[in-house]
């Protein structure tokens, strides 16, 4: 992973798979992760091969090299939605209803409350594919 001055994350990797309407680009694990300040944000790092999916608009072709490259912010989006607004529903749910039944009640409802939630972001995934857009530079 590449950290760029223009608040860009740019990772290589190569085209993989390519259907009528989706292109897979499997990136590359990359040594630059180690030493990479976003790197616990970016699951990139987490193990030697990720995936990405984008819309088929591009002329690309199997096993063709190229970059990936993410705003900054979009990360930072990405974490807060998978990660932390979700910790803080869990949470507050908790201590909540802590207040009106037994803790191991509380502790239950708590946990299905992530239920309906993660199944917001499922049902609402081509929304957020529109907000999290990634480009797609081949190399020369």
């Amino acid at each position: 992973m590449e950290n760029n001055t223009n608040n860009s994350i740019k990772h290589a990797g190569y085209v993989s798979k390519i259907t009528a309407n989706r292109i897979e680009i499997s990136l590359d694990g990359n040594i630059n992760c180690a030493a990479c300040n976003a790197k616990s944000a970016c699951g990139v790092s987490d193990s030697d091969i990720k995936i990405v999916e984008i819309q088929n608009n591009h002329t690309l072709s199997i096993n063709e090299r190229v970059d990936v490259v993410m705003e900054n912010s979009l990360g930072l989006k990405a974490v807060f939605w998978g990660y932390v607004f979700p910790f803080i529903l869990l949470f507050s749910v908790l201590i909540i209803t802590s207040l009106f039944v037994k803790e191991w009640i509380a502790g239950l409802l708590a946990l299905f409350v992530l239920i309906p939630y993660y199944l917001l972001l499922y049902f609402n995934q081509n929304t957020l594919r529109k907000i999290f857009t990634v480009s797609v530079l081949k190399h020369n």
